[in-house]
């Protein structure tokens, strides 16, 4: 597939996408599944962040860059989507649209650039690590999350049926990749270097295990304590983050 029809199928996906991607996020499920997840991300992009400038890329409906927002100098967000960016917008977020291939800024322009679900349905990801290191500032961080094999949410989604998404669509309709640990940190793109990691979901056989009462404490606390241990190489999400060398 070409990069325009790429283009229009992703965004075909997240447009119908968007008119439930919030059904079980946020105030809609707090405390849940995909809250714990996007508390493990921002907790991560603080590390690099805190009073810096910052950029999104795949922002979504705003709900991981409402919380970046919170301790970052100016946080933008970009995505390919109108139907997810009319959400963010509805934050209040500053988001444009746009594609994660060819990023409408110039060089150099964020201290931290990060993207958390979306690298992994790109299929030229190579590009699009590019590009973000490219507007990443020398001294900077690249924070790239992807899909790890290694995982029971790997397991799953390899072996278990397609999710629907929207009424008509469901995960098989978008493209997506997985990688290793030892993969991802062999994508650093030109001028960075891995410098850290995190694996969010480790423990976790599936989301709606977090909708058990007695389960969802306990799992909460285990991604807590395990997710920048050793174990980390097991989290269905692989956080990755690379510097760009002064």
């Amino acid at each position: 597939m070409d990069a325009s029809g790429s283009h229009e199928a992703n965004r075909a996906y997240y447009d119908a996408f968007s008119q439930r991607y919030e059904a079980h996020r946020g105030q809609n499920d707090p405390g849940g599944y995909h809250e714990l997840l996007d508390e493990l991300e921002s907790a991560f992009v603080r590390r690099y962040a805190t009073g810096r400038d910052l950029l999104e890329v795949g922002c979504g409906t705003g709900l991981v860059l409402e919380r970046l927002a919170r301790f970052t100098r100016s946080a933008k967000g970009i995505d390919l989507s109108p139907g997810m960016l009319a959400k963010a917008e509805a934050r209040g977020l500053d988001v444009v649209l746009g594609s994660a291939t060819e990023l409408p800024f110039e060089d150099a322009q964020f201290d931290v650039t990060c993207s958390f679900k979306v690298l992994a349905h790109i299929p030229d990801l190579e590009r699009a690590l590019s590009e973000m290191a490219r507007v990443t500032r020398p001294g900077g961080v690249v924070i790239a999350e992807l899909y790890n094999p290694q995982s029971f949410r790997g397991l799953v989604k390899r072996l278990g049926p397609s999710q629907p998404i929207a009424s008509q669509a469901d995960e098989s309709h978008v493209y997506t990749a997985y990688h290793t640990p030892e993969q991802i940190a062999a994508l650093a793109p030109p001028g960075c270097e891995l410098v850290d990691s995190r694996g969010v979901r480790i423990v976790t056989p599936a989301a709606v295990a977090m909708r058990v009462p007695l389960l969802r404490g306990l799992l909460r606390t285990a991604e807590l304590a395990l997710c920048d241990s050793p174990l980390k190489r097991f989290g269905g999400f692989y956080i990755a983050a690379f510097a760009k060398r002064a």
